[in-house]
């Protein structure tokens, strides 16, 4: 085979759609950053602060000035995308075994990959302290620890949405906790205690959703190895309180949407292409293109420690 063909590049959009559809439910991050899509790879996207929540008067009266919306104080912060990749080999004796197939594993085994790391990349954001208004933390001392019987995890996350109502008159919609908070949250003795008269003898994500009083709640499950060949938690024993706006049927997300954070996404990707390597080796490749942003400091509440 030429060198010419070896080096050929062509984009598959079969694999690409594939790609673009594939959804891993222990994967939970863009549910914390929705995914929004720009055309540039770099340059400003609003910051959000309380000005953004404000709920104007909007009445008037005959022959009155119309209510105008002052953008001063509207504030910018810069963005610039990375380039993501993963390619897998395929050996031309494996194709000739089972090409469809074997392409099509492949390509969810790179999507998978960069999803993980997009996940890896969330997770590290949005469970550091520093990442937040100093009042939208708070380290659990030993006695209010989710592991402890004598704690009150209900009061906890009260006061962490108070908090940010206090910050963006909007309680935070949204909940997400590391598998060991949940551990320890659906064998805590207030927990127990209200589920107790209920058709339901254990604690599910959904039913400690409607305890908590969340329109949306998700558990992260998702692990990675570290350097010494460890199995890590990505979401660790934290919880994170925020406010995230409801995906509207058939709208594509708007960056001008006050949020707490948003996965900006180069529009157009992910893409799958494929080429032949050494004439032997059949690629197929994944390139995606994002970075995750906090936009929204305010409308967020970290609660570390958990456990």
């Amino acid at each position: 085979m030429s060198d010419q063909l070896s080096n050929l590049r062509v984009v598959d959009e079969v694999l690409t759609n594939v790609a673009r559809g594939y959804t891993n439910a222990n994967l939970i991050g863009t549910n914390l950053f929705p995914v929004v899509d720009v055309t540039k790879e770099g340059g400003k996207i609003p910051q959000f602060n309380a000005e953004a929540f404000r709920v104007y008067n909007t009445e008037r009266a005959i022959r009155a000035k119309s209510n105008r919306i002052s953008p001063e104080g509207r504030t910018t912060i810069d963005y610039v995308l990375t380039e993501h990749d993963l390619e897998y080999p395929m050996d031309y004796r494996e194709i000739d075994e089972d090409l469809a197939n074997l392409e099509l594993h492949a390509a969810l085994v790179v999507s998978e990959g960069i999803q993980l790391r997009l996940e890896k990349i969330t997770a590290d954001l949005s469970q550091n302290a520093d990442n937040y208004p100093s009042s939208n933390v708070a380290i659990l001392s030993a006695a209010d620890k989710f592991t402890l019987e004598t704690s009150n995890p209900f009061l906890v996350i009260d006061s962490a949405r108070d908090v940010v109502r206090s910050k963006i008159a909007r309680h935070p919609n949204t909940l997400l906790i590391g598998s060991s908070t949940f551990s320890a949250l659906k064998n805590h003795p207030l927990v127990l205690d209200r589920i107790k008269y209920t058709e339901h003898s254990i604690l599910t994500e959904e039913l400690l959703r409607q305890l908590l009083g969340f329109e949306n709640l998700y558990v992260g499950k998702s692990v990675f190895v570290n350097d010494a060949g460890e199995f890590v938690d990505i979401w660790q024993d934290n919880a994170i309180l925020a406010y995230v706006p409801a995906k509207q049927q058939n709208v594509a997300r708007n960056i001008y949407e006050p949020s707490f954070a948003y996965t900006l996404r180069k529009k157009s990707n992910p893409v799958v292409d494929k080429y032949v390597e050494n004439g032997k080796i059949s690629i197929v490749r994944n390139t995606d293109i994002f970075t995750a942003k906090i936009v929204g400091a305010d409308a967020g509440f970290l609660i570390k420690d958990t456990n």
